[in-house]
């Protein structure tokens, strides 16, 4: 069965992590893996996330199997998360369900439109997370490519956005960031949502919106505005929510799956049908790390110093993308990188070519994803110079 297996490539993103690790260089930087890392370096447990699992030992509770959707509680913080408490959530019209991480989440509703809407298309943006095109190619879905990133500018082609979906025939998903994008960092403005959501609507389109970061942007609220603008008027959606970033529970898997129906009635039907997928592929989700989540979620002491931490890590990002956009300048760079302090969240599409993403890695070992995304996260005080220094080497060679 095995024998006629050739050796494929490894990941474009996770394999540099291996490469990183048997580096021998002292100096590695590794700013190709999506994580969150302090000034020091190193991806902190949330005090938050500390106490909660203090509590959860001692409790002590029996691992019995959870409900194929995950703890009720669970979901209904997930959608006060993305809704508060506006008309979706108090028409019932909401189901959610625990995923393993938004990768997991992502399958479901490749799965759940692959056997309820035969033949949709799901369009994502260019460039998009590497993995979207496997994860729903794994699913069966065929993948429509829609312009978002104008190399030239470094910002948003939304014309060209605006002009493919307009064409997009009824009943195809569109998968949207719903901030931080992921790899440019570049998110549509408060009044490019409301045209979106017109083009949805006109055209009977589906939103499947990626919330993966939510907080990370300019606030929890903030980072879900377009996603109620859009919700506001597509009677029906999906969302994928992850909480390894904004909690830092990368290892556990913690998401969930939002369906959006047009009533409670229709909400409900639903839900049997996902819990079908469900229970055909991951059975029902692990305990651990959604409890984590509701433990702090329901306390308002514990979400309150979790959101402050949140802020914290915000607050560095942003503070490390003004650095290094000084630092390529102090470096003697003439290109103008101004652009990174207009994104937003971890990352940035740097411009940088795949020759020089090579020469950083073989010269400098410093590590980025073969597109020329940046994690600004990964970046530290410490690091900093050494990058902007190799940088202003290759832009020069």
């Amino acid at each position: 069965m095995f024998d006629h297996l050739q050796p494929v490539p490894p990941d474009p993103i996770l394999g540099l992590t291996t490469a990183f690790a048997q580096d021998p260089n002292p100096k590695r930087v590794n700013l190709g893996v999506g994580v969150y890392r302090d000034d020091r370096g190193r991806t902190p447990t949330l005090a938050a996330v500390r106490a909660a699992e203090a509590r959860l030992l001692e409790e002590d509770a029996p691992k019995t199997y959870l409900p194929i959707t995950g703890a009720a509680e669970y979901g209904a913080h997930v959608q006060r998360l993305l809704f508060a408490d506006g008309p979706i959530v108090q028409e019932g019209r909401a189901v959610t369900a625990h995923s393993p991480g938004g990768t997991g989440g992502l399958r479901v509703v490749g799965d759940f439109v692959r056997k309820h809407r035969p033949g949709a298309r799901i369009w994502v943006s260019t460039p998009t997370w590497a993995n979207h095109h496997g994860v729903f190619g794994a699913a069966g879905l065929d993948i429509v490519d829609y312009p978002y990133l104008d190399a030239a500018t470094h910002g948003l082609d939304f014309s060209g956005m605006m002009s493919a979906l307009s064409k997009a025939p009824e009943g195809d998903i569109v998968l949207l960031h719903g901030c931080c994008h992921n790899p440019s960092g570049i998110d549509p403005s408060p009044g490019q949502w409301e045209e979106l959501a017109g083009v949805l609507v006109d055209r009977s389109l589906v939103p499947l919106f990626d919330v993966a970061y939510q907080g990370f942007g300019a606030g929890l609220e903030e980072d879900v505005a377009g996603l109620r603008t859009v919700a506001g008027r597509s009677p029906e959606l999906f969302v994928v929510s992850s909480f390894s970033k904004n909690f830092g529970l990368y290892n556990e898997r913690v998401g969930a799956v939002t369906l959006v129906a047009r009533d409670r009635t229709k909400a409900t039907a639903a839900k049997g049908h996902l819990e079908r997928v469900i229970r055909t592929n991951f059975s029902n989700p692990p305990r651990h790390g959604e409890a984590v989540v509701l433990t702090i979620l329901d306390d308002e002491t514990l979400t309150a110093a979790w959101t402050e931490e949140l802020a914290a890590m915000r607050g560095r990002i942003a503070g490390m993308r003004q650095a290094f956009v000084e630092g390529l300048q102090g470096a003697g760079i003439s290109r103008d990188f101004g652009f990174i302090n207009a994104q937003n969240g971890m990352f940035s599409m740097s411009g940088l070519s795949r020759a020089q993403v090579d020469a950083l890695r073989d010269e400098h070992s410093i590590y980025i994803v073969g597109s020329g995304r940046i994690n600004v996260a990964g970046l530290t005080t410490e690091t900093l110079d050494y990058v902007c220094e190799a940088m202003a080497k290759v832009l020069a060679a």
